[in-house]
């Protein structure tokens, strides 16, 4: 067996941005951001590239809920920028009015105790949600939804489907699930620890908190973080989200609903809001984010088989989608 294609006489395949690889074909598994921002770089370098989803939708962590139509972000609370390959996208989503800046305060409860609210970095939010960019992104692309991989293994191979290089875009321990286990990929994210969350939605009758973009919450038995969607969103409806510890969400895994009336009771005494919601909606996330970063932004192996996502780094939403694009041209060059 030969070289890999991107190591064998890699000027008879790949050149800079712009040029075009004949012949290759990619697989990425997986449509959350960090899968579809390597397909989309893929595609835009001339390589025939197919991405499968088991979700009906794209997004992956960037989940929006629609309640009577009107979203919420129920996965990442927001994003911020530091680097000049996410900026260049970003100023492209805000320029088409799908991400706007949002905030550069956020408050900080130790316990139920709220301190000052404290100057970062500009957090950014999308009016239709968070999953609107990764489905902008996903535009023209080749996307399979509604596909369950059963297996990754040598060729190397999508459920017996053969590629040239394959891409897995998902947490660790999903991503272990389905590759060989002689794989170098599986290798890497075996034992890798992820934490879960529940995040919890709520409409209230009328707004009755304080001020709050949004804000951490250390040292509480059931909350980790609340942010107001109705800032988020910029339409000031009385909804809050807010996301529970991991010890809660792993004591309500098989069961989310009933984490209901104890992350609204925490949210109440923390908030001071004297209304019982409207409606709720809770979602698990057995896979919320890694236990532990990388330094590593991403993993290629000499089998063909690729990994990212927002394990392969700190984890932010950045992250996740820098590690796409770098596998994608760590496959081009």
């Amino acid at each position: 067996m030969g070289a890999p294609w991107w190591v064998a006489e890699p000027w008879e395949r790949a050149g800079p941005r712009g040029s075009t690889v004949d012949g290759v074909r990619v697989i990425v598994v997986g449509a959350g951001i960090a899968g579809v921002a390597c397909a989309r770089e893929l595609a835009a370098r001339g390589v025939d590239v197919r991405v499968l989803e088991r979700s009906h939708t794209v997004g992956g962590r960037l989940a929006v809920h629609r309640h009577e139509g009107r979203p919420a972000d129920i996965g990442a609370a927001y994003f911020t920028v530091s680097d000049p390959d996410f900026e260049d996208q970003v100023a492209r989503w805000s320029a088409a009015g799908l991400a706007r800046p949002w905030t550069d305060l956020l408050s900080v409860f130790d316990g139920e105790q709220r301190d000052e609210p404290s100057s970062g970095p500009m957090r950014w939010a999308a009016p239709d949600g968070l999953g609107s960019l990764v489905e902008d992104m996903a535009l023209g692309l080749d996307v399979e939804k509604g596909r369950t991989v059963e297996r990754v293994g040598p060729g190397p191979r999508v459920d017996g489907d053969e590629a040239d290089a394959v891409v897995v875009a998902m947490p660790d321990p999903q991503a272990e699930r389905i590759l060989d286990p002689s794989s170098s990929a599986a290798t890497a994210v075996a034992g890798r620890e992820w934490n879960p969350v529940l995040a919890l939605t709520a409409g209230y009758p009328r707004r009755t908190w304080p001020e709050l973009p949004a804000a951490f919450v250390n040292d509480h038995p059931v909350l980790s973080l609340v942010a107001d969607d109705g800032s988020r969103r910029g339409d000031g409806a009385p909804v809050l989200v807010a996301h529970s510890t991991g010890d809660v969400a792993r004591a309500h895994d098989g069961e989310p609903q009933a984490a209901v009336p104890e992350m609204v009771d925490a949210v109440a005494r923390l908030l001071g809001v004297p209304d019982v919601p409207e409606w709720t909606h809770v979602h698990r996330w057995r896979f919320a984010a890694p236990a532990a970063s990388r330094e590593a932004t991403f993993h290629l192996g000499d089998d063909g088989i690729g990994l990212a996502g927002d394990g392969w780094g700190r984890s932010r939403v950045q992250t996740a989608y820098l590690s796409g694009l770098h596998v994608a041209r760590a496959l081009t060059s």
